[in-house]
């Protein structure tokens, strides 16, 4: 088993990573009843799109002999406003520090995030919009 989850009531639940025991919270959106005091269900997954992406390209950027450290992503999330509730876009913004690398490295490192797990399991329906900002 990946994670344990419990339903804490109030429209949050604590979900628990078996390997390490670390522990997440989430609550429901302010727009679906809940606080927002934590992450809901759905930022967790575009969420997850951002840090696979940029996890993915570290892998590709280490076998490279890149570094990427300090590289910040930001992601915003983007539901329908008509039933059935769901996730329509996902922008997410990375922000690479200067690096003296190629065009090529850069493109390489670009489709690899690209084609991270994550973005490979998210349903073809949603949009994702991945821009990269090399400073």
């Amino acid at each position: 088993m990946t994670a344990s989850i419990v339903y804490n009531g109030a429209l949050r639940c604590e979900a628990v990573h078996n390997q390490s025991g670390t522990a997440i919270e989430t609550d429901a959106p302010v727009d679906n009843r809940g606080q927002g005091a934590r992450f809901s269900p759905t930022d967790l997954t575009c969420t997850s799109l951002g840090a696979c992406l940029i996890t993915t390209m570290a892998i590709k950027a280490t076998d490279m002999g890149i570094e990427l450290a300090g590289t910040t992503v930001q992601v915003q999330k983007f539901m329908s406003s008509a039933p059935p509730r769901r996730i329509v876009r996902v922008d997410v913004q990375v922000a690479i520090p200067n690096l003296s690398i190629t065009v090529k490295d850069r493109e390489i490192l670009e489709a690899t995030g690209r084609a991270c797990p994550v973005a490979r399991s998210l349903h073809p329906d949603i949009e994702q919009n991945i821009s990269y900002t090399w400073a």
